[in-house]
């Protein structure tokens, strides 16, 4: 449970502060292991799982026959080699993405709101009107969609230029995150701005710092468009929009493949859009959450928000663009349960946390039992954060499930086949059985199409990528509670330790 707001103790040193916050993410080690080794793992999942010759690659299934050239072929290595990762016309179409962002941020009306107390004194005004900029972006994709269909230049740019896109936005998250680290030294006590070092930023490790991020709230001032806090700005903006952009054109490629769109996609593209649109709609809610309160930007929220959101959440659609699994009535129901469920909790616990700590007086929270701590904090002790200090981590880990249960079993294989006898082109583990007729094969590209989508040997595998969210996710929320519950343990002390005798369940009620 994140604080109200910092207190007004007196203060301490810069050199005091980091020694009494540690190390997180297992310190510089963890934090070189992370920076470099997330971009990889989103480059691998990429090319593993693709529509050349399999999710996963064929040579994956039978390492035997790998050699590197076959490996080539199989992921669709750029011609080029590592350039061809990379496009100028691509990443200028992304910045255009961003500026088209930032102009929206500028120039529609918003809501002004005040952030929480910072630990040197006064508040930072936010505007929002991210709900509007996605309104305003997705009319415009709806309308070009009534007109060209599937084809909308959109849709095509983002399949098309996959790998590039990602790549565009690796190389922006780690010209952000030095960016702001360098330009964090120049903030100076007292100062007029109330610019701050975060808790945990300022260790003096230099890749550690880089990484956690030295600056609580960098903002810069950028000409006709205003004041612009970096850290906000990324927490929702690029990266979550991106994310449902990209659901969307995965839903166009497998119409524009099949000539339909299933039940699968098209749950999962609803449930992370409603995700989505539902943080939008709630926007002044970041204002107290952990990444905005304590979490200083660097290289970890960068990446984060405008890399890791948008092209590891949407994963299981990317699979369904090209599998088209449908889940039947009993299915969609069922999936459907368990989102519902999922949201229930999560929206519920939110919502009643808010309420709390904007209006106490509320006559939806105001018959909540709560104690007061020595640093005039209320903790809630009863409704849903009666049940689990962290019961909103629950729900959200409910609903990952939901993401991805509509890609069943998964894995498939790409059979290309010429005109004249038929026969499989394509690398596959074992052809004679994933060309069973015992299982569905699609045309993929067409009913006139001689590549066909099989699952056979590749059946169950596709479940390490399409299933992945769910043990990262759990693993993200349990590392998030650690985390939140020392922030707490430091800030209330003993009030914290009586607490969790009264909250006893920190994620699952009577489990853990």
């Amino acid at each position: 449970m994140a604080p109200k707001a910092a207190s007004k103790a007196a203060k301490t040193s810069n050199v005091k502060a980091a020694e009494a916050h540690g190390y997180e993410f297992g310190g510089p080690l963890g934090a070189f292991g992370i920076s470099f080794g997330l971009p990889i793992l989103c480059y691998l999942t990429t090319f593993v799982c693709n529509d050349i010759s399999g999710c996963p690659v064929p040579s994956a299934l039978s390492p035997s026959t790998l050699t590197i050239e076959k490996l080539k072929q199989e992921i669709g290595w750029p011609a080029n080699g590592i350039w061809g990762l990379a496009s100028w016309d691509v990443s200028a179409k992304v910045l255009g993405y961003y500026l088209l962002s930032l102009i929206l941020h500028r120039v529609l009306p918003g809501e002004e709101v005040m952030g929480t107390e910072l630990s040197s004194g006064g508040k930072l005004k936010y505007k929002f009107n991210t709900w509007s900029s996605t309104i305003f972006t997705l009319a415009i994709c709806a309308a070009g969609t009534i007109a060209q269909g599937a084809n909308f230049p959109v849709w095509t740019f983002i399949y098309e230029n996959y790998l590039q896109i990602l790549t565009t936005n690796i190389i922006i998250s780690y010209l952000l995150a030095t960016f702001v680290y360098v330009r964090s030294f120049s903030v100076k006590p007292g100062n007029a701005e109330k610019r701050e070092l975060a808790a945990g930023g300022h260790s003096g490790n230099m890749l550690y710092d880089w990484f956690i991020g030295r600056e609580l709230n960098p903002r810069i001032t950028i000409p006709l468009l205003g004041e612009i806090d970096i850290k906000a700005f990324c927490e929702l903006r690029p990266g979550l929009m991106g994310w449902i952009l990209f659901d969307f054109a995965f839903v166009a490629h497998q119409y524009r493949s099949y000539g339909y769109v299933t039940d699968s996609i098209a749950l999962i593209t609803g449930f992370q859009a409603l995700y989505v649109l539902d943080s939008y709609w709630m926007e002044p809610a970041i204002l107290t959450t952990m990444d905005i309160t304590t979490d200083g930007f660097g290289f970890m929220l960068a990446f984060g928000d405008l890399v890791w959101v948008p092209f590891i959440y949407s994963l299981q659609a990317r699979y369904l663009s090209v599998y088209p699994l449908s889940l039947g009535l009993y299915g969609t129901a069922g999936v459907l349960a368990v989102v519902g469920v999922g949201y229930y909790i999560f929206r519920g616990a939110n919502n009643e946390k808010n309420r709390f700590r904007t209006d106490p007086t509320d006559p939806r929270v105001s018959h909540l039992k709560y104690m007061e701590t020595k640093s005039g904090s209320k903790l809630l002790i009863s409704g849903w954060w009666g049940t689990a200090r962290h019961i909103n981590y629950f729900g959200d880990w409910i609903m990952a499930w939901a993401y991805c249960l509509p890609t069943g079993i998964a894995g498939y294989l790409v059979q290309h086949n010429n005109n004249n006898n038929n026969s499989s082109t394509a690398p596959t583990s074992h052809p004679s059985s994933s060309s069973s007729s015992a299982e569905p094969s699609f045309a993929y590209g067409g009913p006139d199409s001689h590549t066909q989508i099989v699952q056979g040997d590749a059946r169950g595998w596709g479940m390490i990528i399409t299933y992945f969210y769910i043990v990262y996710f759990g693993v993200l929320l349990i590392h998030r509670e650690m985390r939140d519950e020392e922030k707490c343990i430091r800030k209330y002390g003993d009030d914290w330790k009586r607490y969790r005798e009264i909250v006893k369940y920190r994620i699952i009620p009577g489990i853990y």
